[in-house]
């Protein structure tokens, strides 16, 4: 299935309102979203058939467009149901989900207030972000030459296409050079994430993990802040520069598709896959997974 284009696949994608032939979820060249980055989307994984934090990331979407200055013209409830169904339909129990909304083709120019506003929904089957033998040894990250931008030159806060230019940009590098990723500094010079997950260190037992204040502050990331914290461990929002690098003993990455995912090296500085982040594997796995419903007693 990897090899199959993306554009050429079977199935369903619900497209505004309705389920449409995959092959048949098309937009025209002139859409104002292609050429603006008049677009949202999200990132979304189902376990067990089910869409971890389903309405956490429906949420984030509506509030991504409201950033963006469009409002979504379906109901968070409408989406969730769309989103459900459109798993029913492909048999999907481990699934990757792409919600994805934008400004389309009525006007062609930077100011395009009256453009539909889309919304289309996609799912399919898809591996570890990373390769299983890099994650269980650590992934290796170079050291992108783009920053993320100063909070007052760019929406960060909302999960949207254009901010995402400098990600491709910075990970296509770092493969070139046999990276994984690229580990990106914020225009301060302070260490921020890499290119589609967050980032976090370990050292004396504590994590440590830069404060999101000009990028995403990131679903994975706050589950795992929450489970660290429940195993009693210390955790630390707070600016972390380059040069702090090599006092680290560990690493790891958090989000949607990476999941959690240790690092074993970035740039010159090396990092053990520890116990911690052992743990915090296993325990963002466990929390993954649908809970079942608990039995009720047959009365007697």
């Amino acid at each position: 299935m990897a090899a199959v284009p993306f554009d050429q696949r079977d199935g369903e994608i619900w497209f505004d309102g309705v389920f449409i032939p995959w092959k048949d979820a098309k937009v025209h060249v002139l859409t104002h979203g292609l050429h603006y980055a008049s677009s949202v989307f999200e990132g979304e994984r189902a376990y067990g058939g089910e869409v971890f934090k389903l309405e956490e990331h429906t949420e984030r979407l509506h509030m991504s467009a409201d950033v963006l200055g469009f409002e979504i013209p379906y109901s968070a409830e409408v989406i969730n149901a769309a989103t459900k169904e459109l798993l029913r339909r492909h048999n999907l129990v481990d699934a990757y989900i792409r919600p994805v909304a934008w400004r389309g083709s009525e006007m062609m120019g930077v100011s395009a207030q009256h453009n539909t506003i889309h919304l289309a929904i996609a799912a399919w089957e898809w591996p570890s972000y990373f390769k299983p033998e890099e994650r269980l040894k650590g992934i290796r990250l170079d050291m992108a030459d783009y920053r993320r931008p100063d909070p007052r030159t760019a929406p960060y806060k909302s999960k949207a296409a254009g901010l995402y230019m400098i990600c491709t940009l910075s990970k296509h590098a770092a493969e070139r050079k046999g990276y994984a990723d690229a580990l990106m500094l914020d225009w301060r010079g302070q260490v921020a994430e890499a290119t589609g997950a967050n980032v976090f260190f370990v050292k004396d037992g504590k994590l440590h993990t830069p404060t999101p204040d000009c990028f995403l502050d990131g679903i994975t990331r706050r589950t795992v802040i929450g489970l660290a914290r429940a195993r009693g461990l210390e955790v630390i929002e707070r600016a972390i520069m380059p040069e702090e690098l090599s006092g680290f003993e560990q690493c790891f990455l958090t989000g949607t598709a990476a999941e959690v995912t240790p690092v074993s090296e970035i740039g010159p500085h090396n990092f053990q896959v520890g116990e911690i982040s052992r743990v915090l594997m296993e325990d963002y796995t466990a929390a993954v997974q649908p809970k079942a419903a608990p039995r009720v007693a047959a009365a007697g």
